[in-house]
């Protein structure tokens, strides 16, 4: 059997453990989607969103790229904030990222001339260590600085978020999302809370709108 193969079987195997368990439950979920969250997560394979939080379907709008990160150029990413955020109507989004993340490694080490185009993506968890690079430094082991530069990209984008006219419009007009930023053990399973913005969140002057409306 071919690998994609088990995967088509795998598939059709969860669906009728799903039908056999709750008939209805493709025609409801098929009829509309109203998730409480947005998810911007880590393309990594061992780090699924839904999963990692027993959520179903149909609870976590998700979004992921490499290294977790909310790019103010990237229309991807900010389509999904846009259209979770005023569409959806989504209570919350989370930016959650996973310790001994290969993004992030990769980014404290030099550029490879053949991966031109995730070298330009890695930039900006790069200036996130520029940022940071005595507190990063001073650690003792390079596990451990990797680790504090996963939890300081993962800050650094709920940052971000907050700074779209996305986020200060909803917050303005709706009192809504609080953003989170989260971030995961790939070694306990754990998540751990590293950072809450809420709407009454004040931002400094140069990062704000003057009229989000």
């Amino acid at each position: 059997m071919k690998p994609f193969e088990k995967l088509l079987l795998e598939n059709k195997a969860w669906a009728e453990e799903k039908i056999t368990r709750e008939p209805d439950y493709f025609k409801r979920l098929a009829e509309v989607q109203r998730p409480n969250f947005l998810w911007i997560g880590c393309s990594d394979s061992r780090v699924p969103a839904e999963l990692i939080v027993n959520a179903e379907p149909g609870e976590i709008f998700v979004h992921r790229n490499i290294a977790n990160q909310v790019i103010t150029t990237d229309f991807n990413s900010l389509s999904v904030v846009q259209f979770a955020v005023a569409v959806l109507k989504v209570e919350h989004v989370i930016v959650c990222g996973h310790y001994s993340c290969g993004g992030v490694k990769a980014a404290l080490d030099k550029q490879r001339s053949d991966l031109t185009l995730v070298n330009k993506w890695l930039m900006h968890v790069k200036d996130v260590y520029r940022f940071h690079q005595d507190e990063i430094e001073a650690l003792s082991t390079r596990d451990a600085q990797i680790n504090r530069l996963v939890e300081l990209n993962i800050i650094e984008q709920v940052y971000k978020l907050a700074h779209t006219s996305i986020i200060q419009r909803a917050w303005k007009k709706e009192g809504r999302p609080v953003l989170h930023g989260w971030v995961y053990g790939l070694d306990d399973g754990l998540i751990k809370d590293l950072i809450s913005l809420t709407p009454d969140h004040r931002l400094e002057p140069i990062y704000q709108y003057s009229d989000p409306a």
